[in-house]
């Protein structure tokens, strides 16, 4: 059965500083490098067809240092789709190392949900602005936005759909695929594999720097312990 591997990024240095993200484009902390290399440790052993991140820094981090601990002899490439230059230019010559490469898609889809106003903002200030129990109903709720941002449910439109034309047709031909990306991008795809209701996923959390596998038979998704 195919392999499929969610790992939400370690540490950024905007969750250290317990401030609202989103799109803000931060890198990982020490401790988010560290957990980076502790998934990698543990899918050591697994080889991945395909490796598909978010467009943020703080994702694809996460899974290039993960995928430095990889005892495959294929190595990750991150791939230029961009016309010009930087497309044209990043072109593999030779037959023997193109084959050997592990494909890095990089896709917005799979971006943070977008906080919008709120980005950039104290998590506590927050709080003591608008009130816990607002702040707690943007953060946790599945259909209310926070103000000019996304809420769970805009964030698995964008997601969820990816996911099916993307991923699906990759699982379906026995690829393993690894997913780098975010809480609450991975949020509403854990929602839709595990058919969680809009009230279950209230209280699903993605820790930073933990992978999660399941296994696909071609039909269903099955959760593993690693």
């Amino acid at each position: 059965m195919a392999k499929l591997v969610l790992l939400r990024h370690g540490e950024s240095m905007w969750n250290r500083l317990n401030v609202f993200t989103g799109w803000v484009d931060v890198p990982l902390t020490v401790k988010g490098i560290e957990e980076a290399a502790a998934a990698g440790r543990k899918l050591a052993d697994m080889e991945f067809d395909i490796i598909f991140t978010s467009t943020l820094v703080r994702a694809m981090e996460t899974a290039m240092i993960a995928m430095a601990y990889n005892k495959s002899d294929r190595l990750p490439v991150v791939i230029h789709e961009e016309e010009g230059k930087e497309g044209e230019w990043s072109k593999i010559y030779d037959e023997e190392m193109e084959k050997r490469i592990i494909p890095v898609i990089r896709d917005w889809h799979l971006n943070e949900r977008y906080y919008g106003e709120l980005q950039g903002k104290n998590k506590a200030r927050t709080a003591e602005q608008y009130g816990a129990e607002q702040v707690h109903l943007w953060r946790r709720s599945y259909d209310v936005p926070p103000p000019g941002g996304e809420c769970l449910k805009d964030t698995a439109e964008r997601t969820i759909p990816f996911f099916r034309d993307h991923i699906i047709p990759r699982l379906k031909l026995n690829q393993n695929v690894f997913i780098a990306a975010h809480g609450n991008s991975l949020r509403s795809i854990v929602m839709h594999l595990d058919h969680l209701t809009e009230e279950e996923v209230l209280n699903l959390e993605i820790p930073t720097g933990e992978p999660i596998l399941y296994h696909y038979d071609g039909e269903r998704f099955t959760r593993e312990e690693l």
